[in-house]
């Protein structure tokens, strides 16, 4: 005789048993045994296919750890800091996350890695407030041995018909230009009862002030930086008024405003046009001012000779004046006017200047020194040094 029974496990499974009943058949509690280890089996399967799927999404949305090596996620190291920064707990477990996610290892007396989020944020920081670093050409290295070869005399060249013999050329010169880079430091304490507010955003509030102190530091680096141990500034260089084919290269052409300590009283805004026009139009295509708040107070003032004032404000909102046309970007860390002061300087930075970052902020915890204040001593390795000296002009106030 033919039996059929309906069995349902589970909303994945309705299967019609039939079986005869007879001796030959097997038992139906045998049959419906094996059917709920297949039912076992399937949800594991199941279970397995989601964890793996969102193991997958984590990591698709998750940046990786700098200079991993693919063992530990930003989301990992950023929750270990955040404990390690708030409470000072959990230091081995921060410790041995980046022993494994970074190829120069962890150093707790050098401090640790900020997380890659903080880092941004710094970077994008100082690109608002530091004002070379906002028209210079920034390169970031996991390194500190950055060279930048550039071109010091090109090939001989020149035409020649179809089937008329080529004299063989010169070579090119290339220099190694090796950027100066130096440790620049921030030091900046909060009170531990903030801390353990769990309201308070520590990593924006270490943004804000490291930049702050960062962006102070390297403005005046990267203008009137020594080279040693810190950028060098562009205008530590050598100044001359030979023009660019006869000038040495890393020395800086400059144009005399006419009068010692001063513009020339009879045309003082042909110095002006004189210094835009000594540079190259290849140059001129995103060249901007650079001077500080009092220059730029006098500079606004001349007119030219059909008593137009040579500056023109901006309408966009946040965006600089103009000057001849072009953008001027003060920089508190220029000299002031005076006798032969370098007081302006006309230019396409992006070409003739380079700030190299060494990707990674290290920061450690000092919660002894100022108690009950906890000190986060910040440092960042940050170089920079001129690439072009025929992208970047200054104005000499002298009268030769």
């Amino acid at each position: 005789m033919l039996v059929c029974t309906l069995v349902t496990k589970t909303r994945f499974q309705r299967i019609l048993l039939c079986i005869y009943k007879d001796k030959h058949m097997s038992d139906l509690s045998e049959i419906l045994s094996i059917l709920d280890s297949q039912g076992k089996d399937f949800e594991k399967f199941k279970a397995k296919v989601n964890a793996d799927y969102m193991e997958l999404a984590k990591k698709q949305n998750r940046p990786s750890f700098p200079d991993s090596d693919g063992g530990v996620d930003d989301y990992e190291h950023t929750k270990a800091f955040n404990t390690w920064a708030r409470s000072g707990r959990g230091e081995d477990t921060l410790a041995a996350l980046q022993s494994k996610g970074m190829n120069t290892g962890a150093d707790p007396d050098g401090g640790y890695a900020v997380p890659l989020e903080v880092d941004r944020t710094i970077d994008s920081l100082l690109r608002d407030i530091s004002p070379i670093r906002r028209v210079a050409r920034t390169v970031q290295t996991g390194t500190a041995d950055y060279r930048k070869l550039v071109r010091t005399s090109g090939p001989a060249s020149g035409w020649v018909g179809e089937l008329e013999a080529r004299t063989e050329t010169t070579g090119a010169k290339f220099a190694a230009i090796v950027p100066p880079l130096g440790e620049i430091y921030s030091n900046p304490a909060v009170s531990q009862n903030m801390l353990d507010d769990s309201f308070f955003d520590l990593s924006q509030w270490l943004a804000d002030e490291m930049s702050e102190n960062f962006a102070m530091e390297e403005g005046a680096a990267f203008i009137n930086g020594t080279g040693i141990d810190q950028p060098r500034g562009f205008l530590t260089y050598d100044v001359s008024t030979d023009v660019d084919a006869d000038r040495g290269f890393g020395t800086i052409q400059y144009i005399a405003s006419g009068a010692s300590g001063a513009f020339t009283s009879s045309a003082p805004a042909d110095q002006l046009i004189d210094l835009m026009q000594s540079l190259r139009p290849a140059y001129r295509q995103g060249a901007s001012w650079v001077m500080n708040s009092s220059t730029l107070g006098t500079v606004r003032k001349l007119k030219d000779g059909n008593d137009n004032y040579l500056w023109q404000d901006n309408l966009q909102a946040g965006e600089p004046g103009t000057l001849l046309g072009y953008p001027v970007i003060e920089a508190e860390d220029m000299p002031d006017i005076s006798a032969d002061s370098l007081s302006i300087a006309f230019g396409n930075y992006q070409r003739g200047y380079t700030i190299v970052d060494r990707m990674g902020t290290r920061l450690l915890r000092d919660p002894y020194t100022a108690k009950p204040n906890v000190l986060f001593y910040a440092t960042k390795r940050v170089g920079g040094g001129l690439v072009n000296s025929e992208a970047i002009k200054v104005m000499k106030f002298a009268t030769g």
